[in-house]
């Protein structure tokens, strides 16, 4: 009975291994190829590591399109994103789970019901409300349509309503408003459902292509995922730069989940989405 659970267990292990080898892999070799020329990328078979590190295809790649400016862009256009999204989730969260007003708990089910419309079908009538705006080609017309989420709403508002109302109702009696109530005792408890909205919010944020490449018209306010779109154009057939230009990008986002992983699962399990 021992040995055939080692087994089961060096089995699992073995199958775990080779599914997170197959996920990692094309990283791998996108990163391994921003340092080939573009002989060693095209020569069949394949050569896995580069004869020798050529680091100028990442200056090539600056020199070729402003990915410093599509960087900053991007930047800037995540930390609002984040912090707007936040602040409004926050607020949204505690009034479905602490006020009470008529007709709460339809109106929330509504809105869950409008997670099952896809973007796509929004943008028309969002591109239509940023060009009355008169914001195309700007960073607000990159951040507003997201300073609003109600799956990030749904997660902390299951966090919230695990939070005793005898807590609530104690420091209602002792003065507290409901607004003093929400910083210095929900949202501290709610650390790490905070953190995994932020978290998943800068990815998405940081990922964005579609939207970006209807509100943008020149290097302004494009960001990295269109910038990289428009450069494998200008590029041609310099997969080395192309490579390189991805690994610019992707990196980033990588690192972050690579340290942060744990606390997105613990913030998701916490806010009521085991499973």
């Amino acid at each position: 009975m021992k040995n055939d659970r080692i087994l089961a267990k060096t089995i699992t292990y073995i199958l775990l291994s080779v599914g997170a080898f197959i996920m990692v892999f094309p990283f791998i070799w996108m990163l391994l190829c921003s340092f080939k020329t573009h002989a060693e990328i095209i020569q069949n078979p394949p050569k896995i590591f580069p004869s020798k590190f050529r680091f100028e295809n990442y200056t090539k790649a600056f020199s070729m399109a402003p990915f410093g400016k599509y960087f900053i862009n991007s930047l800037v256009v995540m930390i609002l994103s984040v912090v707007c999204t936040t602040f409004t989730t926050i607020l949204g969260a505690f009034a479905f789970s602490r006020l009470k007003f008529p007709g709460k708990e339809i109106i929330f089910s509504v809105l869950l019901s409008l997670m099952m419309i896809p973007f796509e079908m929004l943008i028309i009538t969002n591109y239509t409300t940023i060009v009355k705006l008169k914001l195309i080609n700007t960073i607000p017309a990159l951040v507003l349509p997201f300073v609003a989420s109600i799956f990030y709403t749904y997660i902390l508002r299951n966090f919230f309503d695990t939070v005793s109302d005898s807590l609530y109702y104690s420091a209602r009696i002792d003065g507290a408003s409901n607004w003093k109530f929400l910083w210095r005792i929900m949202v501290p408890m709610a650390k790490p459902s905070l953190f995994t909205i932020i978290l998943l919010n800068a990815l998405s944020s940081w990922n964005s292509f579609i939207w970006p490449m209807y509100v943008t018209i020149d290097g302004r306010s494009r960001t990295l995922p269109y910038g990289l779109q428009v450069f494998t154009t200008e590029a041609g057939s310099l997969q080395e730069l192309l490579m390189a230009a991805s690994t610019i990008i992707v990196l980033p986002m990588i690192i972050l989940f690579i340290f942060a992983r744990k606390y997105i699962v613990s913030g998701v399990s916490r806010g009521g989405l085991k499973g």
